[in-house]
């Protein structure tokens, strides 16, 4: 089975921080793109961040606040927010490729608010 399994969603006020995990299963993060994407109530699925090799990148309005990590020994990566905005509300999503295939988590509802 080749899965994705998010946790860390809740609720925090805005400034605070959190860090949300992604789990693989079925198959090693090691080597393979691994990407994180938020969908705002209403909105559109846009990219947030993302990380293959020695690389990592962000969209403007996370860089600087948001970091992109794994730990291959757990086999999981993670998003870690600080910062944080209320604009920053919405479901998280993670991914990566597989054989040539999109993986995504089940995605995770994160909420700034005071």
């Amino acid at each position: 089975q080749v899965q994705l399994v998010e946790s860390g969603g809740g609720l925090v006020q805005p400034g605070g921080s959190l860090t949300l995990s992604c789990a693989a299963s079925g198959f090693p993060l090691s080597g393979s793109a691994v990407s994180w994407h938020r969908q705002p109530p209403g909105k559109e699925r846009e990219w947030v961040a993302s990380s293959s090799f020695d690389t990592r990148n962000y969209a403007d309005s996370v860089k600087g606040r948001f970091i992109i990590t794994r730990d291959n020994v757990k086999n999981t990566m993670y998003l870690q927010m600080s910062s944080l905005k209320p604009e920053d509300t919405a479901v998280y999503y993670c991914k990566t490729r597989y054989l040539g295939l999109e993986v995504w988590g089940q995605g995770t509802l994160f909420t700034v608010s005071s």
